[in-house]
């Protein structure tokens, strides 16, 4: 796990909402606090389409961006936001196979990257998940250098908070 301080909001936010930086991530869900508070589950009702679709487990953040834009633009900032993204399942299993090959991609059931905003103050914080237990940290450590190194690539400022 490691921590960033996005020291421009404007840019980071732009990034997340306007752009489609963060589209091919997994939304897993998110929260927005203006004059209600609006809960999002990313979580894909496969029910509510036509069977014998294949669908992800989560939506993409690319078809969720418009609505949290919707709810998020106007004359005042929100009071907070936070969103939870994973690396999406094929992007895990690449992921997994070229640099951590000692693990199984079926045991990892997320590499996180969550956004909060309050206060002011934007972080974003990597979480790796796995669904049996590991004493093995060496995908730990590749997710918080690829969530780096993404940072770096999509020139977005930051600070490592330690």
């Amino acid at each position: 796990m490691i921590a960033f301080s996005i020291d421009n909001i404007k840019d980071f936010t732009s990034h997340l909402l306007l752009k489609d930086t963060f589209d091919s991530f997994s939304f897993i869900e998110g929260e927005i606090v203006t004059y209600n508070t609006f809960r999002i589950d990313g979580f894909i009702q496969k029910d509510f389409f036509d069977t014998g679709t294949e669908l992800p487990e989560y939506s993409y953040w690319k078809n969720v961006r418009e609505h949290c834009f919707a709810v998020i633009k106007g004359k005042r900032t929100p009071l907070s936001f936070r969103f939870v993204f994973s690396l999406s399942r094929k992007n895990i299993d690449r992921l997994v196979e070229q640099s951590a090959p000692s693990v199984n991609p079926s045991d990892v059931q997320g590499l996180y990257l969550n956004i909060h905003f309050e206060n002011g103050r934007l972080s974003c914080v990597t979480g790796t998940s796995f669904r049996t237990f590991t004493l093995d940290k060496t995908l730990e450590h590749i997710w918080d250098e690829y969530a780096e190194q993404f940072f770096i690539q999509k020139q977005i400022d930051f600070e490592k908070e330690i």
